[in-house]
């Protein structure tokens, strides 16, 4: 047992340096593409909060939680992508943002606008079919309503992370899609850590992230 304890111990840990390195290198890629505009970085710092909250509130009160995550925190994430991250061809790494979105690990924007677009209907969907065929108990007042509304995007959020995992396991393999997995739940920890001090860059005038050193 000891043995094979001890030949097994090389493999582990080689798999965790695997797993590490390919973590920072997503971390990086998405940092170096996708957050160059401080404006980005700071609704990122704002919204890393508010996931860091909702992830205290889902053991006290789950509803305020997920409306806390997807309202405040999802809105101001993609906000930041979607009006103040450059579009047109990047300098500073020397591709088109085509490419950019090519070889986004995650949801680059063409899948975040159908996440969204999803997430958007879901009240609609969820005030003309109360039960959503037969999964929810109807809702009787405003609170039982957004009760449902919560759980409805507790499974949205939690479904298309779980969805896209598995498309990483099928169209890459295991490792990217467990390192993606981990990337997205420890993002709000991360981003917290590399962005704090970003709306300070922006009072000095200081609109995008020179990318001279990596994080």
């Amino acid at each position: 047992m000891k043995e094979q304890c001890e030949t097994n111990n090389p493999m582990m840990g080689g798999t965790m340096k695997t797993f590490l390195k390919e973590l920072n290198e997503q971390r990086w890629d998405d940092h170096r593409f996708y957050h160059r505009s401080r404006i980005n970085q700071s609704l990122h710092f704002i919204s890393a909060m508010c996931f860091v909250s909702s992830y205290v509130l889902i053991f006290i009160n789950p509803t305020i939680a997920v409306f806390l995550g997807w309202l405040l925190a999802m809105v101001s994430r993609q906000i930041g992508h979607f009006f103040f991250e450059p579009k047109g061809y990047d300098e500073d790494n020397k591709v088109e943002h085509q490419y950019k979105e090519d070889i986004k690990v995650g949801y680059n924007l063409k899948r975040k606008i159908i996440l969204l677009t999803i997430w958007g209907l879901s009240p609609i969907v969820l005030y003309l079919n109360p039960t959503i065929f037969g999964i929810l108990e109807p809702h009787m007042d405003l609170a039982g309503y957004l009760h449902n509304l919560s759980i409805l995007w507790i499974v949205i959020g939690a479904g298309a992370v779980v969805f896209r995992t598995v498309q990483l396991f099928i169209i890459q393999d295991i490792m990217t899609g467990v390192v993606w997995f981990t990337k997205i739940l420890t993002d709000p920890f991360h981003d917290i850590k590399i962005y704090h001090k970003s709306p300070l860059y922006i009072l000095k005038g200081d609109l995008y992230d020179p990318m001279t050193e990596r994080i």
